[in-house]
């Protein structure tokens, strides 16, 4: 199944506690339907030493936001729903902002 949102994406909180707040997608769960966005919807992780951290404790880290919840945000900062349609030259699928018209990188 083919999502709106990709990794790398600029995206928009639509709700939740993070409301209102943009972030770039980290991850994009497509099962679960989930993505990840970088400095957006943070938990705790209790952790136990190891190599990687000697000292353990509590670690802050990004937790999935499902996609129903997020807008991509295009070029000009507006958040827009997405479309598809065939490129004229490479006659290849590309994505679009519904509200401005232009390709979506």
């Amino acid at each position: 199944m083919k999502l709106h949102i990709k990794k790398g994406d600029t995206v928009k909180v639509l709700a939740g506690d993070d409301k209102g707040q943009q972030g770039k997608v980290l991850q994009v769960d497509v099962e679960k339907q989930r993505a990840k966005v970088e400095g957006l919807n943070m938990v705790s992780r209790h952790t136990k030493p190891n190599s990687k951290n000697p000292q353990g404790g509590i670690v802050k880290k990004e937790a999935g936001i499902h996609i129903s919840n997020l807008m991509v945000v295009d070029s000009k900062g507006n958040a827009t729903r997405i479309g598809r349609r065939k490129d004229e030259k490479t006659n290849k699928s590309v994505r679009y902002s519904k509200k401005s018209g232009e390709v979506i990188k």
